[in-house]
């Protein structure tokens, strides 16, 4: 029986939920903000509060560099994880891009290979699907269908682009197809070999296996359907007793099938107030802890401020020898003249105290 590692309480209800591919850090959304936690000791991060209706997908890049978010408000933000942690509690860092070419709410996204120079998919209720650069935040493709769009995925080699539909279809979008077209419409009827149907109700999940011949399916008719990418043919049904909500496929871990196997380091608390702040600290977390960012460091002026302050006074004391004031630095040369002079007396006072016991013995 499988037994709860760790029940984490949330200020509201998630949305929706994921993991940096490193393991490091996991994403909530509740309502309208994006919560970022640290799983090693269950600190939170940051609260970003910059869609303006509910979240609706959440999704990292496979180097956990760049995360995404999409919402009810048509927007897609993408936005740099190291920006998020150095900037300062009080502020709220700015996305690095921002994608409003939906006109209705964002029901998914996808991210492909590549770190910040990948593509990512996005799919809403507008009834399209659209592939953007990381990199520079341009939208490569654009396609049209006749239902909305409730799923999207990429496959490994990033040759097709499956979706989605609320009726249940799921299309096969070919990212290489000549010519090359920013717009593009699927028309269904056109083309019955790219359809996969089977599904009575709205396709909620898709995922494709690391082959890329099998494509999974998750449905809003209780099933999770395995499908032959090839064929279009469905290889196995298994039913569920409410609607499907989240799939995929993922590389089996290696204790898997080993009935003792148990987390070799457990979940701590998830905190449920800033990191840094007076609410969260709390008794009984002791334990050494690496981190990045400036939310971790000690009370007062940080690494970046340290630094920035010594560099210029740096800065200042090198203006100073180049331009600087030829008055202080007269007195200045002035009295170490007088304190070498003085030395030189000292030491030829001893040097005449040390001849004279050594050329006069005592008698």
């Amino acid at each position: 029986q499988d037994q709860l590692q760790q029940k984490i309480i949330c200020p509201g209800p998630v949305t929706c939920l994921t993991a940096s591919p490193n393991g490091l850090y996991i994403l909530a959304g509740v309502a309208e903000s994006i919560y970022l936690w640290e799983v090693s000791n269950g600190n939170l991060l940051a609260i970003l509060n910059r869609h303006y209706q509910d979240l609706t997908c959440l999704c990292f890049t496979d180097d956990s560099s760049h995360f995404l978010s999409g919402a009810k408000d048509c927007l897609a933000l993408v936005w740099n994880l190291y920006n998020v942690l150095q900037a300062e509690p009080s502020q709220i860092p700015d996305p690095r891009h921002v994608w409003s070419r939906h006109s209705l709410p964002i029901t998914d996204l996808c991210c492909g290979f590549g770190g910040p120079l990948a593509r990512a998919a996005t799919a809403s209720l507008d009834q399209t699907a659209k592939l953007w650069e990381i990199s520079s935040g341009e939208l490569l493709l654009s396609v049209l269908f006749d239902v909305g769009i409730m799923a999207v995925t990429l496959d490994l080699s990033e040759y097709h682009m499956f979706c989605g539909g609320m009726d249940g279809s799921i299309f096969q979008v070919d990212l290489c197809a000549w010519p090359v077209q920013r717009d593009r419409t699927f028309q269904t009827e056109r083309e019955n070999g790219k359809v996969f149907k089977g599904h009575r109700n709205q396709v909620t999940c898709l995922s494709v296996s690391t082959d890329g011949s099998l494509l999974l399916s998750g449905s809003h008719d209780e099933t999770v359907r395995l499908w032959d990418i090839q064929s279009k043919q469905c290889l196995k049904t298994m039913n569920h007793k409410g609607p499907v909500t989240n799939a995929f496929i993922v590389l089996a871990p290696a204790n898997m099938f080993n009935p003792d196997g148990k987390p070799s380091m457990p979940l701590p608390k998830f905190s449920k107030h800033l990191h840094g702040t007076e609410s969260s600290d709390e008794p009984g977390t002791e334990g050494v802890t690496l981190r990045l960012g400036l939310h971790q460091q000690e009370p007062g002026q940080s690494y970046l401020e340290k630094a920035e302050r010594m560099y210029s006074q740096m800065y200042l004391t090198r203006e100073k020898n180049l331009v600087g004031d030829q008055e202080h630095l007269t007195i200045q040369v002035s009295e170490l003249e007088e304190e070498v002079s003085n030395l030189r007396k000292i030491n030829k006072d001893l040097f005449n105290f040390s001849a004279r016991i050594i050329t006069n013995p005592a008698k």
